[in-house]
């Protein structure tokens, strides 16, 4: 795929940019430890809970999803609700801006899909200055999502 020859690198800082950024979120906040997550679409937002009671709220963006055999970007597909993805056309405009086709393309295939959508999470996460990311457990395709903000509830 066609990318500008700054665009390796980069891509790999932004990857250990989000490993630094999920230790930091896993610290403060516990993600990935409560027993229950939901996430709303319509809502654009990831709650975790213990018991019934929320714990902690993301408000997110969906990056994409995993099928069986490629990647879709959450800007292509009209199936999610706008606020949960209108600012990934941010990340697809940026691919526009600097000739990254990987972020331009609707569909990706790769051999290892969950790294893909990692990679682009990643991605998605630096070009938009997100906090985080989640990739809710599923046993049939994936979706990605980053996190814009953490906060407690109570």
């Amino acid at each position: 795929m066609e990318a500008p020859e700054w665009y390796a690198a980069w891509r790999q800082e932004a990857m250990h940019e989000l490993v630094a950024k999920q230790e930091q979120a896993r610290a403060a906040y516990r993600v990935g430890e409560w027993p229950r997550f939901d996430y709303s679409a319509t809502a654009g937002t990831l709650t975790f809970s213990e018991g019934g009671i929320a714990k902690v709220v993301a408000d997110i963006q969906i990056v994409g999803t995993t099928g069986s055999r490629d990647w879709l970007w959450s800007w292509a597909n009209p199936h999610w609700a706008d606020c949960a993805i209108d600012e990934m056309h941010k990340v697809r405009d940026f691919g526009v801006r600097n000739g990254i086709e990987e972020l331009t393309t609707e569909y990706l295939e790769d051999d290892d899909l969950n790294a893909l959508g990692w990679e682009l999470t990643a991605l998605a996460a630096r070009i938009l200055g997100a906090v985080g990311a989640y990739r809710p457990p599923s046993d049939a395709g994936a979706v990605f999502l980053v996190c814009k903000s953490y906060r407690f509830v109570s």
